[in-house]
């Protein structure tokens, strides 16, 4: 089957602001990755981390619900959540996925069958393939656990336990082929960080912009206390260059977050992103304004 025309783009983050970032992406891209963070230890994911020792599926179960058509059920039957009994709070997207990691053997081959399945319109792909604790510096002290680094603020620096864990050889093989790699919108750092600090991952991407990949930082749209309290975009982008990650461009929208201080040398577009609502970004906008920064597709 011959791909849809127009770059191939690998989004690479977690949450739900990758998910609106896969939204917009599947609406001008010809062909989708998506490289998610699996280090969440909280809610359905951390019980499922637990009890079947699986890199968490909540990260994963969103992303694949935002490539799927807009209006198909099965993105609701994805995010459904139990309300009774053992399954209480376990959304099915994930009982899905752990079940057929107990059926195939293999994280990343589940994931791969859950796209297959429910007819996703890209790949996507865990950042590790085996469980990871997230690790941070938080005022000369070490702090492990997403939800613990979630809950605090003065982070330096994230990392992942075990240091060496390995992203799938396709997450690699995608970024090497990338037209354009897309990092954020959502928690910096345990979120987009979460998943870009990965050491093979980090180098691919640095890689690629030697190489002339363009590569998008989609800013926030607002502090997210403690965790970025205080943070302007300058700040978000100072964070990310000291785990080594550099962008390119940055789409940022000004009446939501400050810019501050950015380097002249950078490529910065000031563009209303925001959805009605203030809160969260527009599909439609954000499309927009990585597929122009993109130039629009234009490799067959």
């Amino acid at each position: 089957m011959s791909r849809r025309s127009g770059p191939r783009v690998v989004a690479i983050g977690g949450g739900h602001g990758q998910a609106t970032s896969l939204r917009a992406i599947k609406r001008y891209a010809g062909e989708v990755t998506a490289i998610v963070s699996v280090a969440d230890d909280g809610g359905s994911s951390g019980r499922l981390r637990e009890l079947l020792g699986i890199p968490a599926p909540g990260d994963i179960r969103r992303c694949i619900g935002a490539l799927l058509p807009d209006n198909s059920p099965a993105v609701k039957a994805l995010e459904h959540r139990f309300e009774v009994g053992e399954l209480d709070g376990h959304a099915l997207g994930n009982l899905v996925i752990a079940a057929l990691v107990a059926t195939t053997g293999d994280f990343v081959a589940a994931v791969s069958e859950t796209c297959r399945m429910l007819g996703a319109a890209g790949q996507v792909l865990p950042a590790t393939v085996e469980p990871v604790v997230l690790k941070a510096e938080v005022s000369g002290e070490e702090l492990r656990g997403q939800v613990k680094i979630m809950e605090t603020g003065h982070i330096r620096r994230v990392s992942l336990v075990p240091l060496g864990a390995s992203p799938p050889a396709a997450a690699l093989q995608a970024i090497r082929a990338a037209d354009q790699i897309v990092i954020g919108p959502g928690s910096l750092y345990t979120s987009v960080l979460a998943a870009c600090a990965v050491p093979a991952i980090r180098d691919a991407i640095e890689a690629a912009g030697r190489r002339g990949t363009q590569r998008v930082y989609v800013s926030n749209l607002r502090e997210q206390p403690p965790e970025t309290a205080g943070y302007d975009v300058a700040a978000h982008l100072a964070a990310l260059r000291l785990h080594g990650i550099t962008a390119d461009v940055v789409l940022a929208d000004p009446a939501t977050l400050p810019l501050g201080r950015l380097p002249e040398s950078l490529r910065v577009e000031t563009i209303p992103l925001a959805a009605p609502n203030g809160h969260v970004h527009s599909v439609e906008r954000l499309s927009a304004a990585l597929a122009s920064a993109a130039g629009a597709g234009q490799r067959p």
